[in-house]
């Protein structure tokens, strides 16, 4: 009893100190060094596994391994068959919330799992569920040693005294991976980063300089009036896809898809001019991947997707705007306002990249195509335009 609190003891000290030094980085960090703190106090570890579900859109899960002293990370994404859970001791924790172990003594398993560390030369296997607070997710730690006849008794004790103790920091480190994650995916990376460092009082906004490109496909109205809503959603996700990872590559961050229309910015840094090439690069990378989304469409005898993209440039104030209980961090301001006008004014000339005035004499040195001077609904004077050619 004394020598178990010993461990406890010196371990938790141990564990608060390590967690705060990698606070910053990923539980896959603690993990390697919880393995590390273990082998140095003499239990026979050769291999560990962490497996976490996650509340992502991409991934169902990570699993992180240690194994003699290297660690590996595996994602599993997210419609993936689950053939490898299926029966598994993983699976068996998950829904038993109880630990489960077997000694692997040369007898045969009809878990492919265990096979496969038998053949590796374990000797033992022993797997905790980790007690998250969050019901929700699931969590697991196990651990596998190569020593002969396995762990003892109290080696399996202390494997899930550590794995209690740990359990706490695992879904620390996981409920911060996954507000960053999600405010991300809603938000965008940089408007994310500002609500978590603490950028939450309503009305306040930061006045930037950006280039603006707002996109939208044309006749959706008339698409999703006739087609099945799922045809519906794969084209509009199809389109999406083609655009935002247009704009990510050049580094702009999307703030907001509006039915069939999205709103992206490409800020300038601190006392640097308008970053108006990135936004170039995207709109023609849209071109380019629309023309080869189509092809493929083609092919299925889809619809051809057909849109309209703006190029503007201005200040603008990006901050948090609504109501008490219900906030969105977006932009807003004139440039804003004239590039969904030009918007308009794409769709009745037929053009697919059309450019205002003020972003193309920001953008020296590009030689965009004058179409004449056009009047934008609610602003009086006529407003030069410009386009991309199609051959550009």
């Amino acid at each position: 009893m004394t020598e178990n609190l010993a461990f406890m003891t010196d371990f938790t000290r141990w564990l608060v100190d390590a967690a705060m030094v990698t606070r910053n980085q990923r539980a896959g960090e603690l993990h390697r060094l919880l393995c590390e703190k273990l082998v140095d106090l003499g239990i026979p570890l050769w291999r560990s596994s962490l497996g976490i579900e996650l509340l992502n859109p991409e991934f169902e899960g990570v699993q992180v391994r240690w194994i003699a002293h290297e660690a590996h990370i595996e994602t599993l994404p997210r419609g993936s068959d689950g053939s490898d859970y299926e029966g598994s001791p993983a699976q068996i924790v998950d829904t038993t919330r109880k630990p489960f172990r077997r000694k692997l003594d040369g007898a045969a398993s009809n878990m492919a799992l265990l096979g496969d560390l038998h053949r590796d030369g374990a000797t033992d296997y022993y797997i905790v569920p980790l007690p998250f607070l969050d019901q929700e997710r699931t969590a697991h730690l196990s651990f596998a040693s190569r020593k002969q006849g396995g762990f003892s008794e109290a080696e399996v004790t202390a494997l899930g005294d550590a794995a209690m103790l740990f359990s706490p920091y695992a879904e620390r480190f996981m409920l911060r991976r996954s507000a960053d994650t999600l405010l991300t995916t809603y938000v965008g990376r940089r408007s994310a980063a500002k609500v978590l460092e603490g950028a939450l009082d309503r009305g306040k906004a930061e006045m930037i300089t950006a280039s603006i490109l707002i996109a939208d496909m044309r006749g959706f109205t008339q698409y999703s009036d006739t087609r099945p809503i799922a045809n519906v959603l794969s084209t509009l996700n199809d389109f999406f896809d083609a655009l935002v990872a247009a704009i990510e590559a050049q580094g702009g961050e999307v703030l907001k898809f509006i039915g069939d229309a999205l709103l992206a910015i490409f800020p300038a840094s601190d006392g640097q001019p308008v970053p108006t090439q990135p936004a170039i690069t995207a709109a023609l990378d849209i071109r380019q991947r629309v023309t080869a989304l189509n092809a493929e469409r083609a092919k299925a005898a889809r619809t051809q997707i057909r849109f309209g993209l703006v190029l503007d440039a201005g200040e603008i104030a990006y901050g948090n705007i609504g109501s008490r209980t219900r906030l969105d961090f977006t932009a807003i301001g004139p440039a804003i306002n004239h590039a969904s006008r030009l918007l308009e004014l794409a769709k009745r000339l037929d053009r697919d990249i059309v450019v205002s005035e003020s972003f193309a004499a920001a953008a020296e040195g590009f030689d965009f195509q004058n179409i004449g001077h056009h009047r934008l609904r609610d602003i009086a004077e006529m407003q030069p335009v410009f386009a991309i050619a199609q051959e550009a």
